[in-house]
């Protein structure tokens, strides 16, 4: 099929067309935005500037904190604007950019978790042989592939979606240029397919992953029988079982089905979970009971104390 030269824009119907409302998920979405920003934002410099960070762990977290900048970057500041001026029309291109940029950071983040347990699995089951196994070129060669594997789903998402004829409507009833919102707009029957095929290939593949080296972990943690055995790894791991939990679930309603059992409101919802909520909320789960990052939070605030002091 070929591209329908007469759609140049689409518009997006967002989230609700009751006026009232308008303002307050404004103010709303701003400040989780914010928050996004300065929580992310904030990993990642703590994690550059404390040299007691420089571990495979918080390597693995700093790029996730970098991609959830990247995929709520991706489409909130539309959202904002179609909040505070109404401008719900998005151009042919920018809906391709925003679809393209959402599924690389989307798919990256998907397998970042699945390395993140295998690196766990290293830590807990073969501490003797971590520092062999979880190397510096182990870790960039597990997150360059992270990145590739997402350029090339977004990419092939992105050239199956766009090649198609726009010929029913050129209204999405979503809030951003997701695919399932998108391809309901044209013939979508092969490109609906080729989505759940490689949406659930994605999914199950990083989380058979998770589930066999959690199981691993178990076992481990279960063959340990001191009570600080137990809490150590109980405490590392369960945060990034909790990451897990929020980010599979919404993206398993979203993608591993066909759009025909979809409901446009449940969509929604999902879709301000995966693309906002949880951004906001790794990194609280993952700094919340770890004393590495809080120790390196007060080094920071004490040589900004001290820098002040000696300026005045």
């Amino acid at each position: 099929m070929e591209n329908n030269t007469e759609v140049s824009e689409f518009i997006l119907l967002g989230l609700t067309n009751a006026p009232e409302l308008q303002l307050h998920l404004f103010i709303m979405f701003t400040l989780i935005y914010l928050i996004i920003l300065t929580g992310n934002l904030g990993m990642i410099i703590l994690i550059l500037l404390d040299s007691h960070l420089h571990t495979p762990m918080y390597f693995f977290l700093s790029n996730l904190s970098l991609v959830d900048i990247g995929y709520s970057s991706a489409v909130t500041p539309k959202v904002l604007t179609g909040l505070l001026i109404e401008d719900k029309a998005i151009s042919y291109s920018a809906c391709a950019a925003q679809m393209f940029f959402f599924a690389v950071f989307a798919t990256v983040e998907n397998y970042l978790l699945s390395s993140m347990a295998y690196y766990r699995y290293a830590a807990v089951c073969n501490p003797l042989h971590y520092t062999t196994t979880m190397t510096t070129s182990v870790c960039a060669c597990l997150a360059i592939g992270c990145y590739v594997i997402g350029f090339l789903n977004a990419s092939i998402q992105i050239g199956d979606t766009f090649h198609l004829s726009f010929c029913m409507s050129n209204v999405i009833h979503h809030f951003f240029c997701d695919k399932p919102a998108v391809i309901t707009c044209s013939e979508k029957h092969i490109s609906e397919l080729i989505l759940v095929l490689i949406s659930s290939f994605n999914v199950f593949f990083a989380l058979l992953v998770i589930l066999i080296s959690y199981l691993f972990i178990l076992i481990t943690i279960l063959k340990m029988h001191t009570g600080k055995g137990y809490q150590k790894p109980l405490s590392t791991c369960g945060s990034h079982l909790i990451a897990i939990f929020l980010f599979h679930i919404t993206v398993i309603i979203m993608y591993v089905q066909p759009s025909s059992s979809h409901s446009m409101d449940t969509d929604k919802i999902a879709s301000v979970f995966y693309t906002m909520i949880i951004p906001m909320l790794n990194p609280m789960v993952y700094t919340l009971r770890n004393k590495d990052v809080k120790n390196a939070f007060m080094k920071v605030v004490e040589k900004a104390k001290c820098s002040l002091d000696s300026v005045f």
